[in-house]
């Protein structure tokens, strides 16, 4: 059920009736990445660059080199910063665009199937700020957990396979569903949806097509929703 949701998602990233939502979201990902790393960028220049500054002139002028080592250092600081943070931002524009995604996905796939019903504008936002939140914290632990070998990538996993996982999938189902009707069927259903989690997880650690995850992990929980609802179909439809 899994692997042929996602198989069906990856199908629709290039078709030519998606292509209007892929540029939308894809520039929309890409300006909130910019904006994240001169965000980043900024607070590391005025929370260390002064401390830096203290120390240098304490050191011996043969030591001058310590400084390129610094910024090297902090530009991998800062693009670790950055590929930690694609999680939260594509669940921002995931709220914009899933709505978009889900509508094409049932037009295309499910065409004699009862269509959802778009999440109201503000409840969708402050979901999605919500779950922002979740997932930088989540990530904050996965980064903590990159000191322990063995774990580090483990742990990228884990943690954004959960949580992308619940998220998307929630999402979809909130089409159909009440709120709290989507969290039980989520619950229920846990170690599928954490398997799907896992697989964008996946998809969002490949250099560039990441960009696309939100499309991808949209499209993918729509199928892997309706495959649920074949056997539990919600309680009362919009």
């Amino acid at each position: 059920m899994v692997i042929e949701s996602a198989r069906a998602a990856a199908s629709h990233l290039f078709r030519p009736e998606f292509r209007a939502v892929l540029w939308k979201s894809l520039g929309m990902t890409i300006l909130l990445l910019i904006g994240v790393w001169f965000g980043l960028r900024e607070l590391f220049e005025i929370l260390a660059l002064p401390f830096f500054d203290q120390m240098m002139p304490d050191l011996p002028s043969w030591t001058g080199w310590l400084g390129l080592i610094a910024g090297i250092l902090a530009s991998l600081g800062l693009a670790l910063g950055l590929a930690l943070l694609i999680a939260p931002v594509t669940a921002i524009v995931a709220g914009l665009f899933l709505d978009d995604v889900a509508e094409l996905v049932e037009k295309e796939d499910y065409p004699l199937d009862p269509k959802g019903a778009p999440l109201p504008a503000v409840r969708s936002f402050i979901l999605s700020v919500k779950f922002m939140g979740v997932v930088i914290i989540g990530n904050i632990v996965a980064l903590l957990l990159l000191l322990i070998p063995g774990v580090n990538i483990i742990a990228f996993f884990v943690v954004n396979g959960y949580l992308l996982g619940r998220e998307f999938f929630e999402f979809a189902a909130m089409r159909f569903r009440p709120e709290l009707e989507a969290k039980a069927l989520r619950s229920k259903h846990s170690t599928m949806v954490f398997l799907a989690g896992l697989i964008i997880a996946a998809f969002m650690a490949i250099p560039l097509l990441n960009l696309l995850t939100p499309l991808f992990a949209a499209a993918m929980m729509v199928h892997l929703h309706k495959a649920v609802t074949r056997s539990e179909p919600p309680a009362a439809l919009p």
